[in-house]
């Protein structure tokens, strides 16, 4: 069972919605994980229950960026809208470039999204398994 996360930005919504009703089937067995609005438009529409973070503009991308700092996310799929500036651009930053530090794969698309669906659905994510598995404890 992986945590998985999904944050997308306003213009977004209704993609990340319509890609997440096409593989609900493959997150089901999962721990799922959202900004506010976007986990509240997923969990209308489908039958997933999702944790559900501050919205992104109020804390939610640090909320989640948190979870990834401990590296205890292991996927997330973020539809950015790169059209548009957002007021809190420094978040979403600091939260692509935790993914990157962690190692953690992040799809900012639904081109990437659906190859890590892909992915995951046939199981290539075993390793994250192995991350939790053997997590080293805090060295003082």
């Amino acid at each position: 069972m992986l945590n998985i996360a999904f944050i997308a930005h306003d213009r977004k919504k209704e993609e990340i919605v319509n890609f997440v009703i096409a593989y609900e089937k493959v997150f089901v067995p999962h721990n799922l994980f959202s900004t506010g609005t976007t986990g509240t438009r997923i969990m209308e529409q489908t039958n997933l229950s999702i944790h559900r973070f501050m919205s992104g503009p109020l804390g939610g991308d640090q909320q989640i960026g948190a979870l990834v700092a401990q590296n205890e996310m292991d996927l997330i799929i973020f539809l950015r809208d790169p059209l548009m500036a957002q007021p809190h651009e420094p978040d979403i930053i600091a939260l692509l470039r935790l993914c990157d530090v962690q190692g953690i794969p992040v799809a900012t698309n639904v081109a990437s999204a659906e190859l890590l669906v892909k992915a995951l659905e046939r199981g290539d994510f075993a390793w994250r398994e192995l991350v939790h598995k053997y997590k080293p404890g805090i060295v003082e």
